[in-house]
């Protein structure tokens, strides 16, 4: 049986069918990327020893329009995504699992490209990807490769960090600025494009995460605001631990090519999806400590307080303007960006 052709082949149904060409397919494609000691011994299931702690899974289902993008591809974002998921329990991630739903005619090149771009992302991140399944769906059936991706990690003895936790007198945390990833998505999408370049901030958060928690284990919660943007996830936070939150608007990293696209395209960037950003939430007196961690590491330079965790049974997120005023920020109403993950 001659070699896959990954320059010019395709997918073809047949390599779903659990035969022959799935076996070639995932020996001279999966196999060969994401080569670790787990994946080579070719089993069903990935068997594995964890260190001590409280186990911690996460399961994330990647969608993404288009699957390639300034900043990344849909390869690598499955890794950065879930891993991200583990971490923000204060989770160290250990292991990783990917399904591929593929449709009938998808380039082979473009599958080897995001293939080898989550091969590339799970060795910087040092979480490997133990084990996997590739189904294929006929043509028009699908939109090309749809990924879903699971991660296990555990969490160190002694450390609980949830997002019932918050109470008033709290400060927030912002790792740095928002909305780079939606509007790379959206820019590409639509075919716009802007004086300065935009690219997406996807990036595995975890050595940032165990940081932060080895210089403040009094952090109350983590949560990376994905989808739905910073908005929509402390409205999550205060819906959880029952409080209000107020923050300054000044405070909120932004960078200026992201403000005057959002401001061209009628996005509010405070609803827009991140996929390398984190929350913080901790006691005041830890507040400047944890600053101050975050700043010294690569992934917190842009780190702020953003605001405050206040007593409020509404569970009301509201916002001192750069005017002095102040705004609601409510739940996002209907999908600002869909398929941006």
């Amino acid at each position: 049986m001659s070699r896959l052709d990954l320059k010019n082949g395709s997918v073809e149904m047949v390599h779903g069918s659990g035969g022959r060409a799935m076996g070639q397919l995932i020996e001279e494609l999966f196999a060969r990327a994401l080569r670790n000691e787990w994946l080579d011994q070719r089993n069903d299931q990935a068997q594995f020893e964890l260190p001590p702690g409280r186990v911690v899974m996460a399961t994330d289902s990647h969608v993404i329009s288009p699957l390639f993008f300034p900043g990344g591809d849909i390869g690598s974002l499955a890794v950065h995504g879930t891993i991200n998921d583990v971490a923000m329990a204060g989770a160290r991630p250990c292991y990783l699992a990917a399904g591929f739903i593929l449709e009938e005619g998808f380039p082979l090149a473009d599958l080897a490209r995001i293939v080898e771009s989550m091969a590339a992302a799970a060795r910087e991140a040092g979480v490997p990807v133990v084990t996997g399944d590739t189904k294929v769906v006929e043509r028009g059936k699908g939109d090309g490769v749809f990924i879903t991706s699971t991660g296990v990690g555990v969490v160190p003895p002694g450390l609980h960090l949830s997002g019932d936790q918050a109470r008033p007198g709290d400060r927030i945390l912002l790792s740095g600025s928002i909305g780079d990833h939606g509007v790379t998505i959206l820019s590409l999408r639509e075919g716009l494009g802007f004086e300065a370049d935009i690219g997406s901030d996807s990036q595995a958060l975890h050595r940032l995460v165990a940081a932060m928690v080895e210089a403040v284990p009094q952090i109350r919660c983590l949560r990376d605001p994905t989808r739905g943007g910073l908005g929509n996830t402390l409205n999550e936070l205060a819906r959880q631990s029952g409080v209000g939150m107020q923050l300054v608007e000044r405070a909120i990293p932004l960078r200026e090519p992201v403000r005057a696209a959002c401001e061209f395209l009628g996005l509010d960037p405070l609803y827009v999806a991140n996929e390398g950003k984190l929350i913080a939430i901790c006691p005041a007196e830890q507040a400047e400590r944890l600053l101050e961690v975050m700043r010294s590491h690569p992934q917190g330079r842009e780190a702020a307080i953003i605001g405050t965790v206040v007593a409020d049974e509404r569970c009301f997120v509201q916002m001192e303007t750069l005017f002095g005023g102040s705004r609601m920020v409510d739940w996002l109403n209907g999908e600002q960006l869909p398929r941006i993950c």
